[in-house]
């Protein structure tokens, strides 16, 4: 049976056909983050702590850690941060000892850069899991060698030269021949966790069924775990909760092992509380003065004023329940029992004693 072992100092996360689902928490990342990147640039590292620990208590399994920041403002000052080998080597450093001092679950470093992705390996702790190498030619050559220097598993992402294909034929071929060259490397297949490359359903309607087939095909041809960018799938669409929530189970059952997903729900801000409020008494609704914020985001389904795990986790562990990857359902209840308040403990149980 095919397993992935990724470790952090302590713990160990277990990518496999016969395993819970893997989430890989995808928040540490500042493409597309402008206020991640701006704060990652002034030397503040407080919002990565906090994603850090949010995604850990959300569920996640493993956390990426991607080095992909812009640094406008230096550019400007000096030429030589225009040049990501120059930015993301010392950036990586960083950011997994900053993880790593707030939580401690396995890593997964991504970067494009083979410096930030060495930097990556050497600071962290345990057995990463890396993140990526394609089928172009070059990167093959660059980051093959990293795999088996460090001795660590390798997301292979299904392109190559010719960029990314639309047949599902063409992205397995790209797959094969990585776990190929991968093995004259002496890296093993259960070393190798393929991303198939999921399309938007939005703009291709057989993008769901093209990674189903894939996912079977990748399992029982090349014996390989598999893993996805989740929310690709939804992107471009209204309620993309509700469509990654079908999605995520369907792949599971599919052959699907690992995703790499944000597994956190938001908290709602101010504004969006002080608008339903308005909202609320404009309809002669009047509401307690001692009501606070979470209660009235609670009672009126709003969310929680607080990070908590997204409806994903919600419907990749029920999927975990409903494959025996979670036996007697004991994950399931306590994912869902409530928690407790401050000042309040739990209700004893057991038979009470007569007077």
């Amino acid at each position: 049976m095919t397993r992935t072992i990724v470790e952090s100092k302590t713990k160990t996360a277990i990518i496999g056909f016969d395993q819970p689902f893997c989430v890989i928490g995808e928040r540490i990342n500042p493409t597309g983050r402008k206020i991640l990147a701006e704060e990652l640039e002034r030397g503040d590292f407080s919002r990565v702590e906090a994603d850090a620990i949010a995604q850990a208590a959300a569920g996640a399994n493993v956390l990426d850690v991607n080095s992909g920041a812009v640094f406008s403002n230096k550019m400007a000052e000096d030429p030589r941060y225009a040049d990501n080998n120059f930015v993301e080597p010392p950036l990586m450093t960083e950011l997994v000892k900053r993880v790593q001092a707030v939580v401690d679950i396995p890593l997964c470093i991504d970067s494009s850069v083979p410096g930030a992705l060495e930097n990556g390996l050497a600071a962290a702790e345990g057995r990463p899991l890396l993140n990526s190498v394609t089928g172009e030619e070059e990167r093959l050559e660059l980051v093959l060698p990293l795999v088996k220097k460090y001795n660590v598993p390798v997301v292979a992402i299904s392109n190559d030269d010719t960029g990314i294909s639309e047949d599902p034929d063409v992205r397995f071929a790209v797959a094969k021949k990585i776990v190929e060259r991968a093995a004259d490397f002496g890296i093993p297949a259960h070393d190798i966790v393929v991303d198939p490359l999921v399309m938007p359903i939005g703009a291709m309607g057989t993008a769901g069924l093209q990674v189903f087939t894939l996912v079977r095909r990748l399992r029982e041809e090349l014996g390989v775990n598999t893993t996805c960018g989740a929310s690709n799938i939804s992107f471009g669409l209204p309620n993309r909760h509700g469509i990654n929530n079908a999605f995520l189970p369907m792949a599971m059952t599919a052959g699907m092992t690992s995703a790499i997903m944000n597994p956190v729900a938001l908290p709602i801000g101010p504004i969006k509380i002080a608008e339903k409020k308005a909202e609320i008494a404009a309809a002669g609704i009047i509401l307690p003065d001692d009501m606070d914020d979470e209660t009235f985001v609670t009672l009126f389904g709003l969310g929680s004023t607080k990070p908590r795990a997204g409806s994903e986790m919600a419907a990749i562990r029920a999927a975990n329940f409903l494959t025996d990857n979670d036996p007697s359902g004991a994950e399931w209840i306590k994912f869902n029992r409530a928690p407790v308040k401050e000042g309040e403990g739990r209700a004893r149980t057991g038979r009470r004693r007569r007077a």
